[in-house]
């Protein structure tokens, strides 16, 4: 929607913004944003439909955030990267919908000319999380209170990350991970499966999870096919390369073939590898 009083900065049509807050003239807001006390909104941010950004958050830079999101107090977003490589390039952040930023969220833009830091749709974000510069958020992901997520780290949709940990840079953690709280996250985290501990070790698959998902009623999900493929991997003899290699040359289903896929991306050139599992 376009300023209607740009010296006032309060008057939007379809549009609740407070008297204290400041909003840019060339900063977009749809019907039905709420903008709350001491709220700054820079220049070049877009604000999706039904959003509320709760009291003296920060939204600056080219943000796009989409619908139906709750901000909460002092959430800063789209603020310069700490990453000693930036020279001030105007990277962006982009946010889908429905998610939750509760208090003190930070999220970072991008490092490098042409480059993104992405949350996709119905995250929740608990309070003091802080997504570094150029992540890569799916969907439905729950991070716990005091999650501190490095550069270009990858989560995909489902996985829940427990509280007061950090992840390290380049992590990719996959679909329906489940991560304890206080775990050093320094190797990837395959899709469904169980990581604890300092240093992170894989405890099996996330079977509570994988439940709770609605897979099991999948007539393409094999829970017998994805632990017997869990096992050559992990509990075999064989080395991973070797267990990995068997493993394709056998019968998989969507999520041994998500499991195995995700496996030979994390082993190959300049890759950290996946945890090992707990002894």
């Amino acid at each position: 929607m376009k300023n209607k009083n740009a010296e006032l900065n309060e008057i939007f049509e379809g549009v609740k913004v407070h008297p204290n807050a400041f909003v840019d003239s060339s900063a977009e807001l749809h019907d039905g944003v709420i903008v709350s006390q001491g709220v700054i909104v820079g220049p070049n941010v877009t604000i999706g439909q039904g959003t509320e950004i709760g009291p003296n958050a920060v939204i600056t830079g080219r943000t796009q955030i989409g619908r139906n999101n709750k901000v909460y107090p002092n959430v800063f977003i789209g603020l310069d990267p700490q990453d000693l490589k930036y020279k001030g390039a105007s990277t962006e952040v982009i946010i889908g919908d429905n998610n939750t930023f509760r208090e003190c969220v930070t999220i970072n833009k991008a490092t490098d000319e042409g480059e993104k830091t992405i949350i996709g749709n119905n995250n929740l974000l608990m309070a003091y999380t802080h997504i570094g510069h150029n992540c890569e958020l799916g969907n439905g992901i729950v991070l716990s209170n005091s999650v501190q997520v490095a550069g270009h780290v990858k989560v995909e949709d489902k996985a829940i990350i427990g509280g007061c940990l950090g992840v390290h840079q380049f992590v990719h953690i996959g679909y329906l991970a489940m991560i304890g709280g206080m775990t050093r996250v320094d190797r990837d985290v395959p899709p469904f499966c169980l990581a604890e501990g300092h240093p992170g070790r894989l405890r099996g698959l996330n079977r509570i999870g994988i439940k709770r998902s609605g897979l099991l009623e999948n007539k393409d999900f094999d829970l017998k096919l994805l632990q017997s493929t869990w096992n050559l991997l992990f509990k075999s003899n064989y080395v991973l390369c070797d267990a990995l290699e068997m493993a394709l040359k056998g019968k998989l289903d969507i999520s041994s073939t998500k499991l195995c896929d995700f496996l030979k991306d994390s082993i190959s050139k300049e890759r950290r590898g996946p945890m090992p599992l707990v002894n």
